[in-house]
């Protein structure tokens, strides 16, 4: 069985289109409609339902998309394996929002220099749920925030900078004492479900600080602008830039020892990329700003 076949069933199944599929292969859509008939052909059952430009999986279809993924991940995987010191292929990698702005558009400037051959696709994400996807193997690497908790053997960490925590007020807040700030005004928190949320929440408990809170949410970039919009104030850590343009803000250290949240690229040493892996390493060495 050709597995350009599968590479053209799964794109449909995932796309919900021929036309789409087509496109993303860089082929024309009767291409891959003549790949569709082949292995409809070799299982002996239909996998695909069409209703005007919509297609969608068959029973049968649905029955083998998981194995067909599987099976060219295991192809992929042999590619690299042949390939080690050529690296060539596609290289999964997640990331926190930040450092889709901050870290990964000057990392990728030198590695693609470096790597011309190399096929990256980028995943947005939580760092918890990009954890989990390392670990299932379903990214190949991730940079998230550092996990409270320790980093399995099975898979590598490589810390990539440090980020103190803040208090972020508006650019007409008159108080300088942090604390205070932090017990009297409308507070605006950083999701304790995320990683980097609990440092700041940890910190508002060691000082015993029960804030009057307004809402709570994960993007920080959308609480720096609440904040410039004078909603309230906020604890966070004073990520890598670029910030959203035009705030009307100031940064508050929130001690000369500030609790920092850590970034780093994590992987598990058993991917089939960890030799490539390794090598972004110097790629990914950065100092805050």
């Amino acid at each position: 069985m050709d597995t350009r076949f599968l590479e053209s069933f799964i794109a449909i199944v995932e796309r919900g289109s021929i036309a789409d599929a087509a496109r993303q292969l860089s082929l024309t859509p009767a291409a891959v409609s003549q790949r569709i008939k082949a292995l409809e052909d070799q299982i002996r059952q239909p996998l695909l339902i069409r209703a005007g430009r919509t297609v969608t999986p068959t029973a049968a279809g649905l029955a083998i998309i998981e194995k067909s993924r599987q099976l060219i991940k295991g192809v992929e995987e042999l590619r690299s394996l042949a390939f080690q010191e050529e690296f060539a292929g596609e290289l999964k990698i997640g990331a926190i929002s930040t450092a889709l702005t901050g870290i990964l558009p000057f990392m990728l400037k030198k590695f693609f220099i470096e790597y011309p051959q190399i096929d990256l696709h980028v995943t947005p994400g939580q760092s918890i749920k990009l954890y989990h996807e390392v670990l299932e193997g379903q990214l190949d690497c991730a940079i998230i925030v550092e996990p409270p908790f320790g980093i399995p053997k099975t898979c590598g960490w490589k810390r990539l900078l440090s980020e103190p925590l803040i208090v972020l007020v508006p650019e007409n807040c008159a108080e300088t004492d942090p604390l205070k700030i932090l017990k009297n005004n409308v507070f605006l928190r950083y999701d304790r479900n995320q990683w980097g949320g609990r440092v700041a929440d940890t910190f508002l408990k060691d000082n015993r600080i029960f804030p009057k809170e307004q809402l709570e949410l994960d993007s920080l970039e959308a609480i720096a602008l609440m904040v410039s919009q004078g909603i309230g104030i906020s604890l966070l850590p004073d990520w890598l830039p670029p910030w959203p343009e035009g705030l009307k803000v100031r940064k508050i250290p929130v001690s000369s020892t500030p609790p920092q949240r850590h970034i780093g690229l994590h992987w598990l040493h058993a991917s089939p990329h960890a030799h490539l892996i390794k090598t972004m390493e110097p790629f990914l060495t950065l100092k805050k700003a």
